[in-house]
């Protein structure tokens, strides 16, 4: 189906790989296109079937979840990958999106959310859990990229998202993803407010 997300499951356990895919698969935009057990075939695996999103368990045996989403970065720099786990740990959280992952997210996220986190990073943003983001925040550990970080500090001076792009030199497009996921990161609602929290705890 053209615009349909393909999807591959990583977890070493069958039931939550079978349980993922039936979920999954009732989206009419998303087809889980492969399984798999182990992180050392997850770039192979993603590869062979044209995967466009990977979701990943963090615990797995060969590769885990943070090491095969480096793994994706590296080889295939077009697909995107997001950690699906019962490990929701601050720490986990910063390694795996060190490591070049999307999104993280925990197993007990409503079916509904779960499809628009493939939804979203597929479109190229990056997508955490809330209560993980607001751990993050509270052990002061800078969770905003560069680019982020450029784009919230012209962002306290008020300006339009037309004004942030000439002045970073980077499409409203891509401003506007950088703001969405600052503001999702920061735990706040407006570009304005992810500013303000970002100055505040010394990151910009």
């Amino acid at each position: 189906m053209s615009g349909t997300i393909k999807v591959l499951l990583a977890d070493d356990q069958a039931l939550v790989r079978g349980a993922l895919a039936a979920l999954l698969d009732l989206e009419t935009d998303l087809e889980v296109v492969a399984e798999v057990g182990t992180g050392d075939v997850v770039v192979d695996t993603a590869r062979s079937s044209g995967a466009d999103v990977c979701l990943l368990d963090i615990e797995m045996p060969g590769l885990d979840g943070i090491a095969a989403a480096a793994a994706v970065r590296a080889a295939l720099p077009g697909v995107r990958t997001l950690i699906v786990t019962t490990f929701g740990r601050p720490g986990y959280l910063r390694r795996a999106l060190e490591a070049g992952a999307s999104g993280f997210v925990v197993k007990d996220t409503p079916a509904r959310q779960l499809a628009e986190a493939v939804r979203k990073v597929h479109a190229g943003l990056r997508v955490v859990d809330p209560s993980l983001a607001t751990e993050s925040l509270a052990d002061g550990a800078n969770p905003l990229t560069e680019r982020e970080q450029d784009v919230l500090r012209v962002a306290l001076d008020g300006g339009t998202v037309a004004e942030i792009a000439g002045r970073v030199h980077l499409s409203a497009g891509t401003v506007r993803n950088h703001l969405s996921s600052a503001i999702g990161k920061t735990s706040t609602s407006t570009r304005a407010q992810a500013a303000r929290v970002a100055q505040d705890r010394g990151w910009l």
